[in-house]
């Protein structure tokens, strides 16, 4: 068996999720409003939308180690090389996530000159995935590259392989108009690291026919890319963490934070995605719903939110209940934790098969 098969690239078949305490009240209330086909004709009917990704494009490196210990002439740890895998990351994965779904869809993103892997990329995109590459002249592509200990799956160390994106401005933003113009959906995967500037987000928020946004804080832009840099979205997806920083507290109420952003941008659907606790969903019809989560097996972080972005976006575009969006999104991120790293998408049939027997 090939490294890859033994950590990156395996694909988990479906866990059945067992709903106990908070979990299974909630489900018997929910159950009395909806069953599987109420969320089912969401799915299905996402297939035929036209849907762009828009956000810079990642190479996820994992280099596996065993660590062997404290250095014998410096204080630092040492650790001898087993193996290492790539993956198509960033908003790669949220296209080749959305196209698990979709029929059509087009992903826009940055490629440096030097160092592009646009080979690899390609190769590791869907076969419905329209790649529209804009060149960054004598920069890399991003690499983040994550030292991890093979046993546990465990990050050690990352660095970051990365420059601006000053000179590819005008392009992007002539690519983006032409290519609004042609969809239904825009899918924003915001990662902060200088693609997505004043001009592209304006043409975003002014001519976006649907603007679903994630602003994602990391360690290169914390406290630089919160969802504000906005001016309107129809739909927001952020963890606990980056709604916190938007709103400058660690300690008010959630619900307030929450009405308020969606005052602020005029979006009529939001999640707050909270790792094992599940996730707060709002709609501006139907209300303010918090939703326990599911407790599965944690493999890997990374990826888990561009997955539920990905996902829920559909529905969200489709008007769909919040409470449904919600649910989806809690079995999309259950799902995504399972997986190292973007080695693979969340399966559709996986989602719908938890989806039957959560809503039976």
């Amino acid at each position: 068996m090939s490294e890859a098969e033994t950590f990156g690239a395996s694909k988990l078949a479906h866990a059945p999720i067992e709903p106990t305490g908070a979990l299974a009240e909630y489900l018997d209330d929910l159950r009395a409003r909806f069953d599987f086909d109420d969320v089912a004709r969401y799915l299905d009917a996402a297939r035929s939308l036209r849907v762009l990704a828009v956000g810079e494009a990642i190479v996820d490196e994992y280099q596996y180690v065993e660590t062997i210990g404290k250095s014998g002439k410096e204080p630092i740890l040492a650790a001898r090389y087993v193996s290492e895998e790539r993956f198509a990351g960033g908003v790669l994965a949220v296209a080749n996530q959305l196209a698990a779904a979709v029929d059509d869809v087009v992903a826009l993103t940055c490629l440096g000159t030097r160092d592009s892997h646009e080979e690899f990329i390609r190769r590791s995109l869907r076969s419905n995935v329209r790649l529209v590459p804009i060149q960054l002249l004598g920069a890399p592509t991003i690499v983040k590259r994550r030292f991890v200990e093979t046993y546990p799956l465990q990050k050690l160390f990352e660095v970051y392989v990365m420059d601006g994106h000053d000179t590819a401005q005008r392009e992007l933003c002539a690519r983006l108009d032409d290519l609004l113009a042609a969809v239904e959906v825009a899918v924003v995967a915001d990662y902060g690291h200088g693609m997505l500037r004043e001009e592209a987000v304006e043409l975003l928020c002014a001519k976006a026919p649907y603007l679903a946004v994630n602003t994602q804080v990391n360690a290169d832009n914390r406290g630089f890319n919160t969802v504000s840099k906005y001016r309107r979205a129809d739909f927001v997806t952020a963890s606990e963490q980056e709604l916190r920083m938007e709103a400058r507290s660690r300690h008010r109420d959630l619900r307030e934070i929450v009405l308020g952003v969606a005052d602020r941008l005029g979006c009529r659907r939001l999640i707050v995605t909270r790792g094992r606790t599940g996730c707060v969903v709002f709609g501006a019809e139907d209300g303010y719903f918090e939703l326990p989560g599911f407790v599965t097996p944690v493999v890997d972080r990374v990826g888990a939110g561009d997955a539920v972005l990905a996902v829920s976006s559909l529905l969200a575009a489709q008007d769909a209940p919040s409470e449904l969006i919600g649910l989806v999104g809690n079995v999309v991120g259950a799902t995504a934790v399972g997986i190292v790293g973007n080695s693979a998408s969340v399966a559709l049939q996986a989602v719908t098969d938890s989806l039957r027997e959560l809503l039976a």
